[in-house]
């Protein structure tokens, strides 16, 4: 019965129309959460789907609208903002005449995605669209958003004193570097798929070598 739904999917149609949409809903202020930051996500998500053999009519739309409502890192409401999302999301698609079907599983690959809600994956769409979200967050992408998010709140890339957090806790809101070693580092275990697994190794071991290079000039 799935199949049946799916073969009657215009993804074509759907893909253009929820592009459209993100121009609007993405600002071009914040990299670290634009329209190409959207654009990545889909595109892993969709090379995620075919690997894992997910549902792409859930997927995509839940891809496009993760970070419908924008919350910014350090606001109280952070651990409520993919809800706050997946309610928007869910309007917008049936304002659109959306297939109602799949709102269940939209809402909740929605809620699942962010790291701050804690909310656990259940579904194989919901860990796929998790999972793509996440690993924008490591390899090359990952420094260039992680540096422009430590740009954007005003602080500096790494405490001066001790960089390396020998002898201090590491402290990410107060500074760049710490934010791998707390928080990105630790991504890699929480993946879902065998997909996203070797992807986020990979991207791992990048950075760290990146980091390796930092020590050398600092």
């Amino acid at each position: 019965m799935e199949q049946t739904k799916q073969h009657h999917f215009d993804e074509k149609k759907w893909f253009t129309l929820f592009a459209n949409k993100a121009h609007v809903l993405y600002p071009s202020d914040d990299p670290a959460h634009d329209y190409l930051h959207i654009m990545r996500v889909v595109q892993t998500a969709k090379h995620l789907c075919e690997q894992e053999k997910g549902n792409w009519a859930v997927i995509m739309p839940a891809a496009f609208f993760h970070d419908f409502i924008n919350v910014p890192k350090n606001d109280p409401r952070r651990e409520i903002a993919s809800k706050l999302s997946a309610e928007a999301a869910i309007e917008y698609l049936q304002a659109h005449g959306y297939p109602a079907e799949h709102f269940d599983g939209i809402r909740h690959a929605i809620e699942a995605h962010s790291f701050s809600a804690g909310i656990k994956a259940e579904t194989l769409e919901a860990q796929i669209v998790q999972d793509a979200d996440r690993l924008d967050s490591l390899g090359a992408i990952g420094i260039a958003r992680c540096f422009a998010t430590t740009s954007r709140m005003a602080r500096p890339f790494y405490n001066g004193e001790d960089p390396w957090a020998t002898n201090r806790e590491l402290d990410d809101k107060n500074f760049g570097i710490d934010h791998f070693f707390k928080k990105l580092f630790l991504l890699v275990d929480k993946l879902n798929t065998p997909t996203a697994k070797a992807e986020g190794e990979h991207r791992v071991a990048f950075i760290k070598t990146y980091l390796d290079q930092i020590k050398r000039e600092i």
